[in-house]
């Protein structure tokens, strides 16, 4: 998720009063090279922000993907609507989907990001463990408040397991509400299990700026029968949000998840 642009300004601000405190220079891991980004827009993928990072990339500002994810994408449909899942879905269903989480200031918001899944009427159930978790949320690395990500996810593996790990970049947590923070857990976890971004067509509609269209019949981005065709609002997997911002599902989320499980 990334954090939108108003805010994102404000935490600039006091991020580069602390960089010039600290002397701590902004990471370089290198350009992303062509081929890269063209098996990304013929994915369907924004290319426009696509970041190098250590052992892979984070596409559309928390999508994470290595170089193998990338050579991996499967082919889809043409799609023309507003909620997204990937080609790869978690398989074995019904099936419990663990979650841990190391930093402890996030358990509460944790809580209720799974009870608000666990209040939906899916093959899919999560479970928070203190160990050996489906899925585990850790501190991201310090360089990513530098690219204004709020967290980042995978996508399922061609196995059909969910991804196996959320960053969560917690300096921009300080203070804000369990429930905010729990709203991007939740978003993150949707990755995991194979949701793309509701505002696919123009993601100017949460991130705000000009139009911003990721694509549309890509390869990883798979219509969801049943949900809008317009804008979806207050989803929980909008582009964009803010430490703050409380999204539980919609009606039209709910669709979107238990159509896929």
């Amino acid at each position: 998720m990334k954090i939108t642009k108003t805010l994102a300004a404000a935490l600039a601000a006091g991020l580069i009063f602390s960089a010039c405190q600290t002397e701590v220079e902004e990471p370089n891991f290198g350009e992303v090279d062509g081929f890269t980004l063209e098996a990304l827009a013929e994915a369907g993928f924004n290319t426009t922000e696509v970041v190098k990072v250590e052992n892979g990339y984070i596409v559309e500002k928390d999508i994470f993907m290595t170089d193998n994810d990338i050579a991996n994408l499967a082919q889809g449909d043409h799609i023309s609507g507003e909620h997204y899942s990937t080609t790869n879905l978690v398989t074995g269903t019904p099936r419990t989907i663990t979650v841990r989480t190391s930093i402890s200031s996030f358990n509460a918001a944790l809580d209720e990001a799974i009870a608000r899944y666990n209040a939906e009427s899916m093959t899919l159930t999560f479970q928070k463990v203190s160990s050996g978790a489906d899925i585990n949320i850790v501190a991201s690395p310090w360089y990513y408040r530098f690219f204004g990500i709020l967290g980042s996810a995978g996508f399922p593996t061609a196995g059909g397991d969910p991804f196996n790990q959320i960053q969560m970049t917690t300096s921009y947590y300080s203070g804000a509400p369990t429930n905010g923070i729990a709203t991007v857990i939740a978003h993150e976890m949707g990755h995991c299990i194979g949701f793309r971004h509701t505002d696919y067509a123009d993601r100017s509609y949460s991130c705000g700026g000009a139009t911003d269209n990721e694509g549309d019949g890509g390869v990883g981005a798979v219509y969801i029968p049943g949900t809008p065709t317009g804008p979806s609002a207050n989803s929980w997997m909008l582009a964009c949000g803010s430490p703050t911002g409380d999204r539980p599902f919609t009606s039209e989320d709910v669709t979107a998840l238990t159509t896929l499980y």
